[in-house]
C-alpha cells in the first residue's frame, strides 16, 4: 500500500480520486491538492459518501515550486500524480526531483503563451529523473495514454508489423446545450483551432485546422464526422514506432460545435494574445473560459457514449490483417459511480490504472517514459476490471480514405 499526492481538482482528478479510493489495498492513503481547496473538499465529500474513504485536502499553487516541493515532502507520497493544466507539467516535475518523488501526468507541457505541444520540454528531464533514481510516466490518460497502450498491444499480440495507425475519438455525448467543451474549454479550444498534423513516410504532413473530414460509424454511437487534428501521442509513437508508414489521429464534432468554434475565432474569443481591456489585461480565451461551462458540472446533464480506439493495418503470419481495438464508455455510468460525465472518466480511469502500476512495481524505471515503452499487459488487464473494457474487432479491409 501506498501513499499518493493527486495535483488538480476538476473533472480528471475527481475521477481519478473515486478510483483510487476504491482500490484501498493499493493506494492506502490519498491527498488531493489545487488552488482552490474547496473544490478539493467537495470531491473529498464525495469520495467519502460513495466509498466511505477519507481523503486529505491542500491548497497549492502549482507554479510555485518551493511550495510544491514543501507540499510533496509535507504529503509523503509514494508518487505525484500531475492532473493540472499542462502549463504546470515542468514546475511539478521540478518539484519532484527537489523532494526525491516519482511523477505521472496524462497530458504533455504547453507554454501559456505559445498554442503548442510537444515532448520536447518533458523528455529533457530524462537525465535528470535518470540520475535521481526516479521515474517520471506521461501521458496516461486515454488519448494520449490509452491508445498509445492499444497500440502496444497491437504489436505484441496482433500484428508482427504495423503499417498504418488511425486513432479514432468520438465523444457521442450530447448535453443538450449550444456549446460546451467537454474538458478545459482553454485547452481544448487551443488544441481544436491548431493546424491539423499527421506523421507520413517519416515527415510531418501540416494542413489547415479542421480541414479534412471523414465520416465514420462508431459503435453505440452511429455515423459521426471526423476531423484530422494533431494530438500529442502521434509524436511519441513515431518515435517509438518508426516503422508504422503513417499515423492519424481523428475526432469527432457536431456541427453546432463547429459553428460556435467558427463565430468565436471570428470575433477574436480565442486568441492567447494578452489585450487591454477597461485599463486592465485580459487574455480573450482566458475570458471566454470563465464564460463557458464547467466541465465538471455536466455530468448529470450529458447522455450518450465515448467511442475511442486505433485501428492498425499491417501483418500478422505473413498475412494482410486490419485490427480495430475500442472501449466504448457511457456518460451515465460514468456520472452513477463517480459524480462526473465520460470525458472525465475515459482520462481519469487511466491516470489511476498508470500510477497503480507504478506503485506496485508492475511499471517501474529510471528516467522519463511514455506509455507505449511499457509492458502493455497489465494496463490492459486492468482497464477491463476498473470500468473501461476494450475490445478488438478484425475489420474486412483498410479505411477506405
Amino acid at each position: 500500500m501506498s501513499r499518493v499526492l493527486v495535483i488538480g481538482a476538476g473533472g480528471v482528478g475527481s475521477v481519478a480520486v473515486h478510483k483510487m479510493a476504491m482500490n484501498t489495498d493499493i493506494f492506502s492513503h490519498i491527498t488531493l491538492a489545487s488552488r482552490t481547496k474547496s473544490k478539493c473538499d467537495a470531491i473529498a465529500q464525495s469520495v467519502k459518501d460513495r466509498t466511505g474513504v477519507t481523503i486529505e485536502t491542500a491548497a497549492i499553487d502549482a507554479d510555485d515550486v518551493a511550495a510544491t516541493t514543501a507540499l510533496i515532502k509535507a504529503a509523503k507520497p509514494g508518487l505525484v500524480v500531475n492532473l493540472a493544466l499542462p502549463y504546470q507539467d515542468l514546475a511539478i516535475m521540478d518539484a519532484c526531483l527537489a523532494s526525491g518523488v516519482n511523477y505521472l501526468d496524462t497530458a504533455n507541457y504547453e507554454p501559456r503563451d505559445a498554442a503548442k505541444f510537444e515532448y520536447s520540454w518533458q523528455w529533457a528531464y530524462q537525465d535528470r529523473f535518470k540520475d535521481a533514481g526516479l521515474m517520471a510516466l506521461l501521458g496516461s490518460g486515454f488519448d494520449p495514454g490509452v491508445t498509445s497502450v492499444f497500440t502496444t498491444y497491437t504489436k505484441k499480440h496482433l500484428l508482427d508489423r504495423i503499417d498504418t495507425l488511425d486513432i479514432l475519438d468520438c465523444n457521442g455525448g450530447d448535453t443538450g446545450l449550444p456549446f460546451a467543451t467537454n474538458f478545459n474549454p482553454e485547452i481544448n479550444l487551443r488544441e481544436v483551432t491548431a493546424p491539423s498534423r499527421h506523421w507520413e513516410n517519416g515527415q510531418w504532413i501540416e494542413g489547415p485546422a479542421l480541414s479534412h473530414k471523414q465520416v465514420f460509424d462508431f459503435d453505440q454511437v452511429g455515423p459521426k464526422n471526423m476531423y484530422l487534428m494533431y494530438h500529442e501521442e502521434l509524436e511519441s509513437l513515431a518515435k517509438f514506432y518508426p516503422e508504422i508508414q503513417r499515423i492519424r489521429f481523428w475526432m469527432t464534432f457536431g456541427d453546432s460545435y463547429l459553428k460556435h468554434l467558427e463565430v468565436l475565432e471570428n470575433v477574436g474569443m480565442t486568441r492567447i494574445e494578452p489585450m487591454m481591456f477597461q485599463g486592465r489585461e485580459i487574455i480573450p480565451i482566458e475570458f471566454l473560459k470563465a464564460l463557458l461551462p464547467e466541465p465538471s458540472s455536466l455530468g448529470p446533464i450529458t447522455k450518450g457514449n465515448t467511442n475511442i480506439g486505433t485501428i492498425a493495418t499491417g501483418q500478422k503470419d505473413g498475412q494482410a490483417r486490419t485490427v480495430y481495438v475500442n472501449n466504448v464508455c457511457s456518460h451515465e455510468a460514468a456520472y452513477a459511480e463517480t459524480g462526473n460525465q465520460a470525458v472525465s472518466y475515459t482520462t481519469g480511469v487511466p491516470a489511476m490504472i498508470g500510477a497503480a502500476l507504478m506503485l506496485t512495481g508492475q511499471w517501474k524505471g529510471e528516467g522519463v517514459f511514455n506509455m507505449e515503452q511499457l509492458d502493455p499487459d497489465p494496463f490492459m488487464d486492468m482497464l477491463n476490471k476498473h470500468g473501461l473494457p476494450w475490445k478488438v474487432q478484425d475489420l474486412a479491409q483498410p479505411l477506405a480514405f
